[in-house]
């Protein structure tokens, strides 16, 4: 029975929201930097082999592109060690808030550093919220490539020239306008669209965006988890003061008391 009622209390002590927070955010980083990795890697073998046969017409956008995955490598990491610190943060608070009429008692320092993670989570929020939308722009440019091959594929297509179907790449800013070929039409396009790079980096960006979009709702889980546990700490403190200043005054009503009996004796 004891051991039961240990293993209770210590259940009782896990802060559930922030574990959930934890794992959400640790998945939609993961999609996010792995899928969104593959699918750069692809997006540059596409333009190489079909819309920018010279290597210098491409070399800022692959020099880019390297940058962008050294960021991934860096956003993983962060990422990594901040879900950790926050979690260890829910257990802090958690304690403090079990404990509240004990004698644990949160410091300043504590209640800083939780205001600090309320900030911080904030701006990152703020960050991941442009990142989500970052991440949307290649989803819609190789959406459009995939619905323009499914369109020459339509009975529609059959009543004009399919090589007059085109997409140019050029035109999104992606590579100059100088690049040959830059665009790519009729059975061309439709080649492209059926290569395995394309359906691979095309959907691997879809879960790179869906990745975003989960880690932006982790940190607004985070967010209203680190203000709830930052308002507790603060009632917890203010409580343990009143409950201090309560306990010297009873002491000191006591000592008057046995004063004024001393007192009243020695008279008598």
């Amino acid at each position: 029975m004891g051991c039961f009622e240990c293993c209770i209390k210590c259940l009782g002590g896990v802060p559930y929201a922030s574990l959930v927070a934890t794992i959400l955010c640790f998945s939609g980083v993961a999609l996010f930097c792995g899928c969104g990795h593959v699918a750069l890697t692809g997006t540059v073998t596409i333009l190489e082999t079909h819309f920018s046969k010279v290597t210098s017409d491409h070399a800022m956008l692959t020099d880019v592109i390297q940058l962008m995955q050294y960021v991934i490598y860096g956003i993983a990491s962060f990422f990594f060690l901040y879900g950790i610190i926050l979690l260890a943060e829910g257990f802090y608070t958690t304690s403090a808030v079990k404990e509240l009429h004990s004698e644990f008692k949160t410091t300043i320092c504590g209640r800083c550093i939780s205001g600090m993670f309320v900030f911080l989570t904030y701006i990152l929020g703020v960050a991941w919220l442009g990142v989500f939308g970052f991440s949307a722009v290649p989803v819609f440019l190789f959406y459009n490539m995939w619905s323009t091959c499914a369109a020459m594929k339509s009975p529609m297509a059959n009543l004009t020239n399919i090589d007059s179907i085109c997409v140019d790449v050029r035109q999104y800013g992606i590579i100059p306008w100088n690049a040959t070929p830059g665009k790519a039409c009729g059975s061309t396009l439709g080649d492209i669209c059926n290569t395995s790079e394309f359906y691979l980096s095309y959907h691997l960006y879809i879960v790179a965006c869906a990745g975003a979009g989960a880690t932006v709702i982790a940190l607004i889980h985070f967010l209203m988890i680190l203000s709830a546990n930052w308002a507790y700490l603060k009632d917890a403190s203010q409580m343990h003061a009143y409950q201090d200043i309560k306990m010297k005054e009873e002491r000191e009503l006591q000592d008057i008391t046995s004063r004024s009996k001393e007192c009243l004796n020695s008279y008598t």
